[in-house]
């Protein structure tokens, strides 16, 4: 039987909700849609039939309402692994853990979360204006190794790419961890790459932007770039997406990232009207839940 969870270790506001994204468990739909930016929320929740709900907390917006019949829930998680961290804890707990009595339910329920995000490609090959659903996401943040994670991992690619790098001893592990495959092949039609896509911990320095600071490592985003193990390139670089893969895999929700390259780095260029391709990219995910 499990523990009853105390209230430093799971912390409720005055009106039980949960303490960083103002929740309760009603809220919550079966289908959740991930987004970092909180101004991009309405932008899909704007195509919806009706709109149930609303709330916001820092930068946790969330919005839940019916799209086609199908019940879906928006929410910001903010930039970087961190605010998965809590995004994600905080999720699971408003589903699989009773409020009142602060004990894990028996019977858990599983989440599908789907991340629609904008990226940088690091390749020639996926052009700027493309979309990419990441096949797997490879953690160089070091977030989830406060956890057990040796049923989600893949050492092998793990190995092949700290070779490849000379990653340093001081840094965290780097970690490849898969999305759901089933969400992978629903979302991830013909007309999308398949990436192998690496989460920075920081915008700056751990993305190999160069400001006033010196790098530790000034090659290696040369080095990433040149990553080859059996047919995996490292494709694009953006701050959520292991994070989401790794916690979504020990939780057991099923998860997928699918992203909006506006910019290229290998060869230097930007969208030239980004917010259409996030729109195209908010149209075509919405279509794609519909036949879920």
């Amino acid at each position: 039987m499990s523990k009853r969870i105390a209230e430093s270790e799971l912390i409720l506001n005055p009106d039980g909700s949960v303490y960083h994204l103002n929740l309760k468990p009603e809220h919550i739909a079966d289908t959740v849609i991930f987004v970092g930016d909180q101004d991009r929320v309405e932008k899909i929740t704007r195509h919806f039939d009706t709109v149930e709900f609303t709330t916001q907390k820092r930068e946790f917006k969330t919005q839940t309402g019916t799209y086609r019949g199908k019940r879906l829930t928006v929410m910001s998680t903010g930039i970087g692994p961190d605010n998965i961290d809590i995004v994600l804890n905080e999720l699971d707990a408003l589903v699989n853990i009773d409020l009142e009595t602060r004990m894990i339910k028996e019977n858990l329920r599983s989440l599908r979360i789907i991340r629609v995000g904008t990226s940088g490609s690091l390749q020639t090959g996926i052009p700027v204006g493309s979309f990419l659903a990441s096949a797997y996401g490879l953690d160089l943040n070091g977030m989830l190794h406060a956890y057990r994670i040796d049923s989600i991992v893949h050492p092998e690619i793990q190995e092949a790419f700290i070779e490849h790098t000379g990653w340093s001893i001081y840094k965290s592990q780097p970690l490849v961890i898969a999305a759901d495959k089933k969400l992978l092949e629903h979302f991830g039609g013909n007309d999308m790459h398949r990436g192998f896509t690496a989460t920075a911990g920081g915008f700056y320095g751990p993305q190999g932007r160069v400001l006033r600071l010196s790098l530790q490592d000034p090659k290696l985003n040369m080095k990433i770039d040149s990553f080859s193990h059996l047919g995996l390139k490292v494709t694009n670089l953006e701050m959520e997406t292991s994070a989401i893969y790794g916690l979504c895999g020990l939780l057991g929700h099923q998860a997928v990232s699918l992203n909006a390259i506006i910019a290229n780095r290998a060869n230097g260029t930007f969208a030239k009207d980004p917010k259409k391709l996030v729109e195209d990219l908010i149209r075509y995910t919405l279509e794609r839940i519909t036949k879920l």
